[in-house]
C-alpha cells in the first residue's frame, strides 16, 4: 500500500470537470503550485499536469423492457391485485438500490406494464445481477411482495429470445434455510432492445451550449441591507452572503459552458429610484440590456443595485420566468443551438403561485431549466410544489400539464448544513432536463 506521508509532494493543480469537458479534445494543461510556507502568499510552479476526460461507452447504451407477468397471487380479499415492478441492483455487499419503478396496474392477475428504459451504465454490466420484484400497491405505503426473480440483463434478453417466462419465487420466512417458495407466477419479457443514446456531453462537444441567467429577490423580508442580520449584507471581511454563495458556485460551473460569458441579470421585489415596486428590473441599472460581463459582473450589478433601490414586495415569479422565457423562445425562433439556464434566488414564499405555475407550464416546451435557491428560514412548500420531483406534473390554470418537469429547488440550509451542494442539486437534474427536451424534438449532436 502506497504510504502517501513517505511521498516526496511535488505540487497540486484543481480545475472544474466543466473546464476539461468544454476544452477541445477535453484536453487541459495545468500549472503544478507549490505553496512555500515560509514565504507566506508565495507558491512556485513546479510543472505542469495533463488531464484528458473520456465518456464511457456503456454509458450511452440504454436497454429499453415491456414486461409482463400472468397468474399472479392475490393478495386483496375482495379484489385483484394493484400490481406494480421494482427493479434493483444488487451490490457487492448485497445491498438492493431500486433503479427503476412501474406504473400501477389495477386489478390485474396477467398485468403487462409500459415499456421501461435501462441505462447499461445505472446497471454497472449486462451481467451485473438484478432483481424484478412485484408488488401488490397498498395506499398505506407498505406494498405486498407478490413474488421476484433474480436475473442479469443477459438474462432477461435471453428469456425474450427463447419467448418464455420465468418462475418467480418469494424468500420463506426467517429460519428455514433462506429457502425459497417457487410460484406458478410467470415473469415474461415481451421487448428487448438496445440502442445507443446521445449523452449531454455528446451535445455539448457539438456545440450545445448552455447560458446562464440570474434573478435575486429584493422583497423587504431580507431585512434592511446594512444591517449584519439582513441576507442582503454585504460583510466588509469580504465573506460572501447566501445570495453572493448562490451565484458563485452555480455560476462558477456553468460559466464554462458559455461562450460570449454574457449573463442576463434581474432583480425583482424592489421599487428601483423613482419608480413603482418591479417585478423584474434589470440588474445593471439599464433600461435597454439585462446583460453583465461575467460572474465578477453579477456579482457588482448585485452590489450596486443594494444602494440603488429600496427592498419592498410581493414576492412574484412570473414575471421574471415569462422573461427568461421570451429569450429562449427567440434563441429558438433563431434555430441556435441553445439551452438556457435560470438561477432564481429567493428568501420567501411566492404569493402567485398559479401564475408561476402557468408561466413554469408554458416554459416546459422551451430550451430553459429552472434552478430556484431558497435563502433564508422561511417556510419553502411552496417551492416543493413548484419542483414536481415529488408529485404530479404542474398543471396550468387552463388544465395544461408541463410537458417536462424543469424545475430544482435547493433550500440553502441543507447546503449550509453540508448535506447537499447547490450545484450537485443542479447537476443531478440538469442534463436529465436538457436531453428530455432535446430528444423529445429529435435534436442530434453536431458531429
Amino acid at each position: 500500500v502506497l504510504k502517501l506521508e513517505e511521498q516526496q509532494f511535488l505540487g497540486e493543480a484543481s480545475c472544474t470537470l466543466s473546464e476539461i469537458v468544454m476544452k477541445t479534445n477535453r484536453i487541459v494543461t495545468l500549472d503544478l503550485t507549490y505553496e512555500e510556507f515560509s514565504v507566506p502568499a508565495h507558491s512556485r510552479k513546479c510543472g505542469q499536469l495533463t488531464v484528458h476526460a473520456e465518456e464511457s461507452f456503456a454509458s450511452k447504451t440504454s436497454v429499453e423492457l415491456i414486461l409482463r407477468c400472468s397468474d399472479l397471487e392475490g393478495k386483496d380479499l375482495f379484489s385483484k391485485s394493484d400490481p406494480f415492478l421494482i427493479i434493483s441492483k444488487i451490490t457487492e455487499s448485497g445491498i438492493l438500490v431500486p433503479i427503476c419503478k412501474t406504473e400501477v396496474l389495477k386489478n390485474d392477475h396477467s398485468p403487462k406494464w409500459k415499456q421501461v428504459s435501462l441505462s447499461i451504465q445505472q446497471v454497472g454490466s449486462k451481467d451485473s445481477p438484478l432483481t424484478v420484484e412485484c408488488f401488490n400497491f397498498n395506499s398505506n405505503g407498505k406494498h405486498d411482495l407478490l413474488g421476484k426473480v433474480q436475473k442479469s440483463l443477459a438474462g432477461l434478453e435471453k428469456l425474450h429470445s427463447v419467448a418464455t417466462g420465468e418462475n418467480m419465487f418469494v424468500p420463506l420466512s426467517v429460519g428455514q434455510n433462506h429457502q425459497n417458495k417457487v410460484l406458478k407466477s410467470q415473469l415474461f419479457v415481451d421487448k428487448y432492445s438496445e440502442n445507443i443514446q446521445h449523452t449531454f456531453l455528446d451535445y455539448l462537444a457539438g456545440g450545445y451550449e448552455l447560458n446562464f441567467m440570474v434573478a435575486i429577490d429584493f422583497t423587504a423580508s431580507n431585512g434592511n441591507s446594512r444591517l449584519p442580520d439582513s441576507l442582503h449584507y454585504i460583510d466588509p471581511s469580504g465573506r460572501p452572503n447566501a445570495y453572493q454563495r448562490a451565484i458563485l458556485d452555480v455560476g462558477g460551473v456553468l460559466q464554462f459552458y458559455d461562450y460570449d460569458k454574457k449573463f442576463p441579470a434581474w432583480g425583482f421585489g424592489a421599487r428601483p429610484i423613482d419608480g413603482p415596486v418591479s417585478h423584474c428590473f434589470n440588474l445593471n441599472g439599464s433600461s435597454n440590456y439585462c446583460e453583465v460581463e461575467g460572474i465578477h459582473g453579477i456579482m457588482t450589478a448585485y452590489t450596486s443595485a443594494l444602494h440603488n433601490v429600496s427592498l419592498a414586495g410581493p414576492t412574484l415569479f412570473g414575471h421574471i420566468v415569462t422573461n427568461a422565457a421570451q429569450i429562449a423562445s427567440a434563441s429558438v425562433a433563431r434555430n441556435e443551438r441553445k439551452y438556457f439556464v435560470l438561477l432564481i434566488i429567493t428568501d420567501g414564499v411566492i404569493t402567485d403561485l398559479q401564475e408561476t405555475k402557468d408561466a413554469f407550464v408554458m416554459a416546459s416546451d422551451l430550451p430553459l431549466s429552472i434552478l430556484i435557491v431558497g435563502v433564508g428560514g422561511a417556510d419553502f412548500k411552496e417551492m416543493e410544489i413548484l419542483d414536481a420531483d415529488k408529485g404530479e406534473r404542474l398543471e396550468s390554470s387552463s388544465g395544461r400539464v408541463a410537458s417536462r418537469d424543469i424545475v430544482q429547488f435547493v433550500p440553502f440550509r441543507d447546503v449550509q448544513n453540508g448535506e447537499v451542494s447547490v450545484v450537485q442539486s443542479l447537476l443531478a437534474e440538469l442534463p436529465s432536463q436538457f436531453l428530455t427536451y432535446v430528444r423529445a424534438r429529435g435534436i442530434r449532436p453536431n458531429a
